[in-house]
Parts: C-alpha cells; sequence; structure tokens
C-alpha cells in the first residue's frame, strides 16, 4: 500500500482526545506507509505521540461564538493543505466541508458516529424547545442526504444501528472501550470495600443530565454517616450556569474535590483519579439520548476494578451483574444507610477484570475496516 494520509478530525474535541487520538490515530499509525493526522480544539500535543501521528490544533473559540463558523473556513484550508486520502469525520459539523473536498479530490469520507446528535439535542435542555427542533431536523437532514456519499459509518454504540435507518449496511460498530497506557497491569480481585474509607469519583463531563448534583447530594449523606468519606470530581463543565452551581454547591465541604471544571482535564489525569478512588458514582439522570449507550467510563472503571454506583439503567444493571462490578439504585431515592451497608458487604469483580472491556477488540475491526477503505 502506497504512502496514504488519514486525517481524523472534530471541531470541539480535543486534539488529545480520548477516542479521536488515543484510540483511533493510534491505532491507525500501526498501519505500514500511514501517516495520521488529528485536527481539533486547542490542547496540549500529546509528548508520546507515534512519530506518524501529526497534530493541527486548529480550533480555539467559545463554543456559541462566530468562531465556529469561521472554523469551517480554516477546516477547509487544511484540506487543501494536507490532501487527504482518507477523512473521518467525528462530528456531523464536519460533514458538509468534507464531503465538498472529497467531490473535488480523490478522497473517501468515514463518519465516525460517537452519538446520536439529532436525539441528543432534543432529549437534552441545552436550547429552547423550538430551536431545538430546528436544529435537530437540520442536523439529521445533512445525515440523511450525504449517507449515500458516505464511504462508511463507523458507529460508537449498538444501539446507533437501530436508531439510525441512514446508515444501510455501511456500517461497523467500534465501540469506545478502554485503551489502557502502556504499563497498566490487572488491578487485583475481587474488591473489598469492607473498612477503607470511601474516595468517591466523579469523572468525565460535569452536567445536570450526567447526574453531578446527584453525585454531591451522595456525598454528603455518606459523609455524615461515615465522616471519612471523600468525593473527586474532575472532568470539564461546558455550561457556565451549572458550574457556577457546582462551585456554590462545594462551599464549605472540603472533603469534595473539583479538578478541571472550567477547563478540559487530561485524560491520564483522570485515570489517575480512578487509579486513586475506591467507588465510582454514574448517576446518569434517565434520558431518551442516554439510555441505550454504554457510558465510556463504565468501561474504564471495570478495567481498574473500581466499584460503581450506578443509576438504574436494565442495560447498565446487566453489565454490572455480569462482572460483578457494583449496584445499581435510584439516586433520587436510595436510602444512604442501606446503600453503605451493601458496599461494605459485597465483594466486587470475583470473576476478574474482564477481557471483554479493552479496546484491542475494537482496534482489530478498526484496521481491517481502513486498509480496506484505503486499498
Amino acid at each position: 500500500m502506497s504512502e496514504k494520509r488519514i486525517l481524523i478530525a472534530s471541531l470541539l474535541k480535543p486534539i488529545n482526545d480520548t477516542r479521536m487520538y488515543e484510540k483511533l490515530a493510534v491505532s491507525l499509525s500501526k498501519l505500514s506507509g500511514v501517516q495520521v493526522h488529528v485536527c481539533g480544539y486547542k490542547a496540549p500535543v500529546p509528548p508520546d505521540a507515534p512519530a506518524t501521528v501529526a497534530f493541527h490544533p486548529l480550533f480555539h473559540f467559545n463554543r456559541l461564538s462566530l468562531g465556529r463558523v469561521k472554523a469551517q473556513v480554516f477546516y477547509y484550508q487544511l484540506l487543501q493543505e494536507l490532501q487527504p486520502d482518507l477523512i473521518i469525520a467525528c462530528t456531523h459539523e464536519l460533514l458538509l466541508a468534507s464531503h465538498l473536498y472529497c467531490r473535488q479530490h480523490s478522497c473517501k469520507l468515514v463518519y465516525d458516529v460517537q452519538e446520536n446528535y439529532a436525539l441528543n439535542i432534543k432529549a437534552q435542555d441545552n436550547y429552547p424547545p423550538l430551536l431545538k427542533q430546528g436544529m435537530a431536523l437540520g442536523l439529521r437532514s445533512i445525515e440523511k442526504s450525504l449517507a449515500s456519499q458516505i464511504a462508511h459509518f463507523m458507529v460508537a454504540e449498538r444501539s446507533y444501528v437501530e436508531e439510525l435507518p441512514f446508515l444501510g449496511s455501511k456500517y461497523t460498530v467500534i465501540e469506545n472501550k478502554y485503551q489502557p497506557a502502556a504499563g497498566y497491569t490487572p488491578p487485583a480481585t475481587p474488591v473489598v470495600l469492607q473498612h477503607e474509607p470511601l474516595r468517591l469519583l466523579y469523572s468525565g463531563t460535569i452536567g445536570r443530565v450526567y447526574g453531578i448534583f446527584e453525585a454531591i447530594a451522595l456525598a454528603e449523606q455518606l459523609h455524615q454517616l461515615e465522616p471519612q468519606t471523600t468525593l473527586t470530581i474532575i472532568g470539564y463543565c461546558a455550561d457556565k450556569a451549572t458550574y457556577q452551581e457546582v462551585l456554590r454547591q462545594l462551599q464549605h465541604k472540603p472533603y469534595i474535590s473539583l479538578i478541571g471544571g472550567d477547563r478540559l482535564v487530561p485524560h491520564q489525569q483522570i485515570i489517575a483519579a480512578i487509579e486513586e478512588s475506591n467507588l465510582g458514582l454514574l448517576p446518569y439522570q434517565p434520558n431518551e439520548s442516554t439510555f441505550r449507550c454504554i457510558p465510556t467510563k463504565l468501561y474504564e472503571y471495570t478495567a481498574h476494578a473500581l466499584p460503581m454506583v450506578v443509576q438504574h439503567n436494565p442495560l447498565w444493571h446487566a453489565f454490572l451483574q455480569q462482572h460483578q462490578a457494583g449496584v445499581s439504585i435510584d439516586y433520587m431515592r436510595t436510602a444512604p444507610s442501606q446503600l453503605l451497608q451493601e458496599i461494605r458487604n459485597l465483594q466486587f469483580y470475583k470473576p476478574g477484570v474482564p477481557a471483554g472491556v479493552f479496546w484491542e477488540s475494537e482496534e482489530t475491526k478498526l484496521l481491517q475496516l481502513i486498509k480496506g477503505i484505503l486499498t
């Protein structure tokens, strides 16, 4: 295979993003005769990146600003400069520019469907009702109209296969499983929390739909029962009002620490927080946009044998039961004393860390797919 240039691009994801860089780019750099380019939001360049991976921190703007429109121009200029043979668009916002370039050049387009974007807009309360409907309709129209021109769809969730009929048969499920860093060793199992002070963790996107305030409330209740209990919140909050409310609720709670908040947090720092904690919280609020998805942190916590307290959901509950990875509760109605007793009496991960949570299986599918497209 002659040398090919692959561009992996997103508008809002940072260039060191977990899926875009750590999984897709690093895996594709293993192909011979390939240059991999990562284009995204401005962030530190990973110091240990493979030599065949280049970074283009092209975007740096407020999320709701004209800079978001100008970014399309910068992106198209980058396409003309790089002359890629394959574009992997990791967001719907770059589909039109990518398609326009592919029409004029010998280049193929792969759409990495990381979310059901139209459903997210409709189901989450980030915009006024009429604006939500219009945005979702316009977005889905773009996806449908370009579907026949897209060489292949990579789908991050199995549920999207049923939710997105425009995929047709041109899709491969590439799930967000855990890619361990060099030096990772499987943790000792089973895990028992009978006597340890609880070190709670809320990691990832800080938002109402993801249950940040339920996590704070549960930490407060458990701290009242056992004053040695702590909570670490680590991640980024895109909504300023939510961030200010988090800061307000953390006042006079020295047992709760916040890392990030108004800034992006490197993924390896989040992994370090997982390793330092002994109970992960997934207090996702029931919402159509997340109900049928597997949160990435479910794989991350399991890979590190971190017991979990998860908002009850049939899909997640089955995962916990299969791997003895935690307990399901209704965060709005749980009895803290009963939960504490259950946590203290259980043995977690008795079968060990399951092999099925790791990226290796997805990498095999990815490399086979991209080899075929580039050939």
